[in-house]
C-alpha cells in the first residue's frame, strides 16, 4: 500500500506550489482544498503526514485537527500546520493542544518543508516496519502454539491408544494393572476396601459364529457402554481382551452389597441387545459370568488379588455361567 500524505489548503496555488516542492518525497500526495474534503479523505484513507492550512473558510485547520484527534484511526498522525500566524503563541499553543507536531510559516521555505517531511516519513516507514515485524512475530507466535497444541493432543492420543482398548474405549490390560495397583496402594489409608470382579460374556462366541466379527465388535461396544453406565464414577472398568472384561469396585465395605451390586451389573448385561448382522438385524441375548474377589490382607499383590477373582470366574462358569461367585 502506498505512503500517502493529506495537503490541505483552500488556495489552488498553495496546493500546485505544494505538489511541485513534495514531487520526490517518495509519497503519494491527496489533495483538499477545504476542512470538509479533508475529512471526507481521511475516512477513505491512512495517511503518514497531514499538511493543514490554518486559516480556511468555513472550517479551519483547528477544528478540523480536533475533529480528527476523535476518530480512533487518525488521532496518531502527525499534523504540521501551514500558517501565515506562525509567529503568534497563542495560535501556535492551540494547534498543539489539537494534536500539532509542527509548524510551518508562510511563505514556505521549500528546505524545511522537505526535511521536515522527510523526517516524518521515514518515522512512519519505520513504525509500518516495525508493525508488520510485530505482526509476522505475532503469526508465527500463534503458529507456534497450535503447533505445541497439536502435538500434545497427538502426544495425549498416543498415550490414551496405549493405554485403552481400541474397540471400545475403555482402559486396556495395561492401565488396569496399573489402576489396580494403585488402589492396592491407598487402600490401607482408607476406611473402606475395594474389591476386583472378573467377567466373561457367556454365548459371545455363538453371536460371533453366526452373525459374523462387526456383529461380535458392535455387541462388544454395547457391552461397554452398559458397563460404563452402570458403575460408579470411582469404579474401574477394563477391558482385558476377547470377551472378557474387569471392574475394581471401590468403597466396598459389606460383602453382601458387594454381592447385589454384581448381580445387577449381570443382570443389566443380560438384556436383549438389538443389532445388525451379516443376514440382517438380530437381537442378542447373552449373559455375565462374573468372578468376584475382595481385597484383604490375604492378597498382598495385584497378581494374587487377579488369581482369586479368577478361581471365582471359573466357579461360576463351572456352576452353569450367569451368575457370580465370591471369594473372601
Amino acid at each position: 500500500m502506498a505512503t500517502k500524505i493529506l495537503v490541505v489548503d483552500d488556495t489552488p496555488a498553495n496546493l500546485v506550489a505544494m505538489r511541485r516542492l513534495l514531487a520526490d518525497c517518495g509519497a503519494e500526495l491527496v489533495e483538499a482544498a477545504s476542512g470538509n474534503e479533508a475529512l471526507a479523505q481521511c475516512l477513505d484513507n491512512r495517511f503518514a503526514l497531514i499538511l493543514l492550512d490554518v486559516n480556511m473558510p468555513d472550517m479551519d485547520g483547528f477544528e478540523v485537527a480536533q475533529l480528527l484527534a476523535e476518530t480512533d484511526h487518525m488521532r496518531d498522525t502527525p499534523i504540521i500546520f501551514v500558517t501565515a500566524a506562525y509567529a503568534d503563541d497563542l495560535n501556535r499553543l492551540k494547534g498543539y493542544r489539537f494534536g500539532a507536531v509542527d509548524y510551518i510559516a508562510k511563505p514556505v521555505n521549500d528546505a524545511i518543508l522537505q526535511s521536515k517531511v522527510r523526517v516524518f516519513l521515514d518515522l512512519y516507514n519505520a513504525r509500518q516496519q516495525l508493525q508488520m515485524a510485530m505482526d509476522e512475530l505475532s503469526e508465527r507466535n500463534r503458529q507456534l502454539i497450535d503447533e505445541v497444541a497439536e502435538r500434545e493432543r497427538a502426544e495425549a492420543q498416543v498415550r490414551h491408544q496405549a493405554t485403552h482398548d481400541m474397540l471400545t474405549g475403555l482402559p486396556n490390560r495395561m492401565l488396569f494393572h496399573d489402576r489396580l495397583r494403585s488402589a492396592i496402594a491407598r487402600a490401607p489409608r482408607q476406611g473402606t476396601g475395594f474389591a476386583l470382579a472378573l467377567l466373561d460374556i457367556d454365548g459371545f462366541k455363538q453371536v460371533n459364529d453366526q452373525h459374523g466379527h462387526p456383529a461380535g465388535d458392535a455387541l462388544l461396544v454395547a457391552i461397554a457402554g452398559r458397563l460404563r453406565q452402570h458403575l460408579r464414577t470411582n469404579d474401574s472398568v477394563a477391558r482385558l481382551g476377547g470377551d472378557e472384561f474387569a471392574l475394581i469396585l471401590e468403597d466396598v465395605s459389606d460383602t453382601t452389597a458387594l454381592l447385589e451390586r454384581c448381580k445387577q451389573v449381570g443382570a443389566k448385561l443380560a438384556e436383549p441387545y438389538p443389532l445388525q448382522g451379516r443376514n440382517g438385524d438380530f437381537v442378542a441375548h447373552v449373559s455375565a459370568s462374573i468372578g468376584i474377589a475382595y481385597h484383604d490382607d490375604s492378597h498382598g499383590s495385584d497378581e494374587a488379588l487377579i488369581q482369586a477373582a479368577d478361581r471365582a470366574l471359573y466357579q461360576a462358569k463351572d456352576g452353569g455361567k450367569n451368575r457370580c461367585v465370591m471369594v473372601t
